[in-house]
């Protein structure tokens, strides 16, 4: 059974297949303790990505995948968006947002996290940059910087964009309660979804895919 999630309404299709096993299970996942394994292997993960261009219909954003050292391992950076936000209000998701005029990603992921959160940015180390993905519904080209952030962000930030943030240790995504495997519609349209349901949050969509992205490199050999 997984934990309670979040209060969010996920527009399932009529057509869903659930994974009937959660595959973390499956996988050594113990190197999701250790901050600075996770750091390397982020690292290597960035230097191997070969950026892909966005459509010419997207629009740019960048992400800042955030992550503390902690006793419980690396911990990462999430937020709740404001519930007065236009598109994905009271989604949980990672600070950021439209890149500037002239600006790349890392300088928009930075800013928007300074924006947002009050995160100095002389306290991040840019690991790289994953893999960018689309989203379906904005169609979005968003690209996630990877980033060991050296000083904790206040958890009692609220504005008009954020109303919450949250820090989740990674080793806590991968529970057997906590992560849930979709598959929505009819193949070839099929898009597999990622769920983490926290105690009090449901974290899925573009974030969900970020964060099944960072698992993955993480724990890799």
């Amino acid at each position: 059974m997984t934990r309670v999630g979040g209060a969010q309404v996920i527009p399932r299709p009529a057509r869903t297949w659930v994974r009937p096993f959660n595959p973390w299970s499956r996988l050594d996942t113990s190197a999701l303790a250790d901050t600075a394994h996770v750091v390397r292997r982020l690292r290597k993960e960035c230097a191997g990505i070969r950026p892909l261009p966005p459509s010419p219909d997207a629009q740019v954003a960048a992400v800042l995948v955030g992550l503390l050292d902690s006793p419980n391992g690396p911990e990462v950076i999430l937020t709740r968006r404001s519930a007065g936000m236009r598109s994905h209000a009271g989604e949980i998701a990672f600070p950021g947002g439209r890149l500037d005029a002239d600006e790349t990603v890392v300088d928009a992921a930075l800013r928007e996290a300074h924006e947002e959160i009050g995160l100095d940015p002389s306290s991040v180390e840019v690991l790289g940059e994953l893999g960018a993905i689309t989203t379906h519904v904005s169609t979005s080209h968003v690209v996630p910087v990877a980033a060991l952030v050296g000083s904790r962000p206040r958890l009692d930030v609220v504005n008009a964009e954020v109303d919450r943030v949250l820090v989740v240790p990674l080793r806590e995504l991968v529970r057997d309660d906590t992560y849930v495997e979709e598959h929505w519609g009819e193949p070839p349209e099929q898009f597999q979804i990622h769920f983490f349901y926290l105690d009090d949050e449901t974290v899925w969509g573009a974030t969900g895919r970020i964060l099944h992205q960072v698992l993955t490199a993480a724990i890799a050999r």
